[in-house]
Parts: structure tokens; C-alpha cells; sequence
């Protein structure tokens, strides 16, 4: 028996462990937001801009064991204040999960990249893959990634959620207003969205044995472009329950700039003063030349003898 303790703790100590990878930065922009309100309640508020919580994605999945680590650590940081979570269930690959979305799945894949759960954006900016940490804890290093300033100055955004409930469909109004430093704005575009969120729902069968999961987005709806507005929107069904969450979302994503053409303006002009050859001045020219070569070659010998 001992041996083989022996041979178990060895095989512990010299397995390999994963390499803490380091959060990156995305380059496409940046989100901010997170005001919500329950769907089924009437509900107005005005924030700060320097106020808002952190918008934090999470890459999730049912059979992922390791995502349940990230989850926690990152519901230990919610708990203090500062977060809001909005959990993207894999959709695209051979294991399916009941709670993705293909285009939700798609939009991540373009976005951020494809990799596999799990994986935690924060504010649209910073990505970091895996449950592997290199600093004191997962909490720690989510902490200091959710507190990174945005910088986005002065300004106030304001919400608005109204529910319609009929017997045949579930559907509201959604208000917003944006009041951002211009400078923001510069070559940019402005993407305003509503998140469907479900609070939680059930899945025993989920492999990584968490049973409730959390903070599942279940659409994600496009209400414009313009710095306030308001628009009705139709909800979706939830999984299971009555505790779906209308969440505001703001999306500042760069113009890509347009590839810069070649300067063909030098070679054309070289090209234009270049005399255009018709074959037959080519063959004159090649015949004059044989002629001239000749004869240079009659008058070489006559010397010579």
C-alpha cells in the first residue's frame, strides 16, 4: 500500500501544470453600462459615468469544470461590488449546451476570438483565458482587471425599462440617453444594445455539477445608434422561472481605417514617357541593327588581311 501512495503523491507533484496565461488586451473597442432592471418591474435611473459597474463576459459552458473556479472567484468579487456578470454559453462544437446561443456564440468567435471556456473579458478591453492564475488568487487578479478605469469623464447615462405583458406575447419599452465627452465619439461608432439576461436557470445534467447556472444572456438586441432614444423590444423565453433581467449595454467600437493604395502616379507618368513600339518598328529597328553589324564585320576583315 504504501508504494503505491508513493507512487500517487510522486505523480502528483511532477504532473504538469497549465501556464498561467496573462490577461491580453482586445483592440476593438470598449463596452460599459450594466443599469438593469427585472422584466416584469417598471424601472428608471441616472448614473454616473465614473459609477458604473464593469462588464464582465464570461466565456461558459455546462461541462466545463474549470469554468465553475472562474464563476466563483468571479461571484466573490461581484459580492464586494463593482461587477456585472453576463455568462455566453458555448454553443458551436460537438458538446451542446442547452443554454447557447449560436449567434451569441458567433458574435464572441468575431469578437474576441475563438477559444475554448473558460474565458472572462472585462469592459470589452481586456481577455483573459483559462482558470490558472500567476498572481495571489483568480479573485485578485479579477479584481484588478474590474478596476481598471475606462476614463470616460464626466457624464451620465440614464434607463428606462416598462413592461407590456399580454396573454400572447411579453415585450416592453426600453429608454435610454447617453451624455458622453464627444472626444469619445471620434472615429467611432456608438452600438446601444439590450441584454436579455436570465437570472438563473436548472440543468442537473450539466457535467460540471453546478446545477444552478447564473447570469445567462439569452439575446442580445440592437436598439441603436443614436445618443438617446427609445424603442419597444420583445422579450424571449426563459429557460425555466419568471426572472429574466432587461440590461443596458454601450458598445464604442473604432472605424477600421481604409487600406491605403499604392502611389501609381510616378510609374504611370515613367511609363507615358516611354515611345510606344509597334512590331513592325521592332523589326526595323532589329534588321537596321543587323545590317550596321554586318557591314562593321566586312570592314573589320578587309583591315585584318
Amino acid at each position: 500500500m504504501l508504494p503505491v501512495l508513493a507512487s500517487i503523491m510522486l505523480l502528483t507533484l511532477f504532473a504538469p501544470v497549465a501556464p498561467a496565461l496573462p490577461a491580453e488586451p482586445v483592440n476593438n473597442g470598449m463596452m460599459f453600462g450594466g443599469q438593469w432592471s427585472e422584466a416584469n418591474n417598471t424601472s428608471t435611473n441616472v448614473v454616473n459615468l465614473s459609477d458604473l459597474p464593469a462588464v464582465v463576459e464570461v466565456y461558459t459552458a455546462t461541462w466545463c469544470e474549470n469554468c465553475v473556479d472562474v464563476e466563483h472567484a468571479l461571484d466573490d468579487v461581484q459580492a464586494k461590488g463593482g461587477i456585472e456578470q453576463y455568462h455566453i454559453h458555448r454553443a458551436i462544437g460537438e458538446v451542446q449546451d442547452p443554454f447557447g446561443t449560436e449567434y451569441i456564440d458567433a458574435r464572441w468567435n468575431t469578437k474576441y476570438g475563438r477559444n475554448a471556456p473558460p474565458a472572462v473579458v472585462f469592459n470589452g478591453t481586456m481577455k483573459k483565458e483559462g482558470s490558472v492564475t500567476d498572481e495571489a488568487s483568480l479573485e485578485a487578479e479579477f479584481s484588478n482587471l474590474a478596476s481598471v478605469d475606462l476614463q470616460l469623464g464626466q457624464g451620465t447615462t440614464s434607463f428606462s425599462w416598462a413592461p407590456v405583458v399580454s396573454q400572447d406575447t411579453r415585450q416592453g419599452m426600453v429608454s435610454w440617453s447617453l451624455d458622453i465627452d464627444a472626444a469619445h465619439l471620434e472615429n467611432s461608432t456608438l452600438n446601444v444594445t439590450a441584454w436579455i439576461v436570465e437570472e438563473g436557470a436548472e440543468f442537473e445534467e450539466g457535467t460540471n455539477g453546478l446545477g444552478t447556472y447564473p447570469h445567462i444572456v439569452l439575446e442580445i438586441i440592437t436598439l441603436g445608434s443614436e445618443l438617446e432614444g427609445s424603442t419597444a423590444i420583445q422579450l424571449p423565453e426563459p429557460h425555466d422561472g419568471d426572472d429574466l433581467q432587461v440590461h443596458l449595454i454601450y458598445e464604442i467600437m473604432p472605424i477600421p481605417e481604409e487600406p491605403v493604395e499604392a502611389d501609381d502616379t510616378n510609374n504611370s507618368e515613367e511609363d507615358d514617357a516611354l515611345p510606344f513600339l509597334s512590331p513592325l518598328t521592332v523589326i526595323a529597328l532589329f534588321a537596321a541593327s543587323a545590317v550596321v553589324h554586318k557591314g562593321r564585320a566586312s570592314q573589320t576583315t578587309r583591315q585584318v588581311r
